[in-house]
C-alpha cells in the first residue's frame, strides 16, 4: 500500500520559515522523482520544486526559487521542503507527490503524478 504522508504546516507571520516533511512507504522512494506541489483556495495545484533520485536534479518554480530549499534523504524514504522568507500568497495546502518519470522533474504538472499525500496546511499571515 502506497502512503505519502505531509507534516510540518502550520500558522506562520510573513518572513518566518517552515520545514514540512513527507514520509513515504510502499514503492521505491530511493529511485522515485519527487515533487511538492501547493493548491491555494480557488486555484490550480501548482508545481513548485522537484528532485531527483539522487538530488542531482533539482528545479524550482519562479514563485519560490531563492526561498524554498527541496531535500530528500533516502535512507528514511523522506522527502523535505524547507520554506523561508514566507510571503502570504504562499498561503495553501502543500503536497508530497511522486512522479511516473524522471523526465517529468521540470514540467511542474500535476497530470505527470502518480501518487499524492493528503497535504499539509501552511497559512502565511501579514
Amino acid at each position: 500500500q502506497v502512503q505519502l504522508v505531509e507534516s510540518g504546516g502550520g500558522l506562520v507571520q510573513a518572513g518566518g520559515s517552515l520545514r514540512l516533511s513527507c514520509t513515504t512507504s510502499g514503492f521505491n522512494f530511493g529511485a522515485a522523482p519527487m515533487a511538492w506541489f501547493r493548491q491555494a483556495p480557488g486555484q490550480e495545484r501548482e508545481g513548485i520544486a522537484s528532485i531527483s533520485w539522487g538530488s542531482s536534479n533539482i528545479f524550482y518554480s519562479d514563485s519560490v526559487k531563492g526561498r524554498f530549499t527541496i531535500s530528500r534523504d533516502n535512507a528514511k524514504n523522506s522527502l523535505f521542503l524547507q520554506l523561508n522568507s514566507l510571503k502570504p500568497e504562499d498561503t495553501a495546502m502543500y503536497y508530497c507527490a511522486k512522479y511516473t518519470s524522471h523526465g517529468f522533474l521540470s514540467h511542474h504538472r500535476a497530470s505527470d503524478v502518480e501518487f499524492w499525500g493528503q497535504g499539509t496546511q501552511v497559512i502565511v499571515s501579514s
